[in-house]
């Protein structure tokens, strides 16, 4: 599938069949995440690929999303690092947000549907996934192919978003 195919057809699926995801293609939007660039190049993540009943199942209770635990697979995106860049951002949570948006785009162009999960208890998930005080779980994304066809969401005209040389 060609890059701007992807991006046009990428929707947030939330009803996957109940169908592993290949490892072949597992592997591609890993490495996808893991060709991401980020701050200074210091590659300061990880990726937790979740697939047993039991953690997504627990997971998404703590969530109180029930759709998350019928996905084959979630991945978890963990910030190693607590530094802010300069302008203010913290690197940790854009280094994941670019990391998990390649390998959404990726499942895209696999057959493969996704979804963010940004609705979760950062302790609760850390405690289930293992994840040490040090580092933050960012970003969840549900992974497995759709179980339905959703439609396009309403976007605002480029005009809307788009201005030059100053903010207006």
């Amino acid at each position: 599938m060609e890059l701007y195919d992807a991006i046009k057809t990428r929707r947030s699926v939330r009803a996957y069949q109940d169908r592993p995801v290949e490892e072949d293609k597992l592997a591609r939007l890993l490495e996808a995440a893991r060709l991401a660039p980020s701050g200074n190049n210091r590659q300061d993540r990880k990726f937790i690929v979740v697939r047993s009943h039991e953690a997504r199942n627990a997971i998404a209770e703590s969530c109180g999303q029930a759709f998350l635990a019928k996905a084959p697979a979630v991945i978890v995106a963990v910030s190693l690092n607590n530094r802010l860049m300069h302008c203010g951002v913290p690197s940790g949570a854009v280094d994941c947000a670019i990391a998990l948006d390649h390998s959404a785009l990726a499942a895209t162009a696999e057959g493969l549907g996704t979804c963010w999960i940004g609705h979760f208890e950062q302790d609760a998930c850390r405690k289930i996934l293992g994840v040490p005080p040090t580092a933050t779980i960012i970003e969840m994304m549900t992974l497995g192919y759709p179980a339905d066809a959703p439609s396009a969401k309403p976007r605002k005209a480029l005009a809307e978003l788009i201005s030059y040389d100053k903010f207006e």
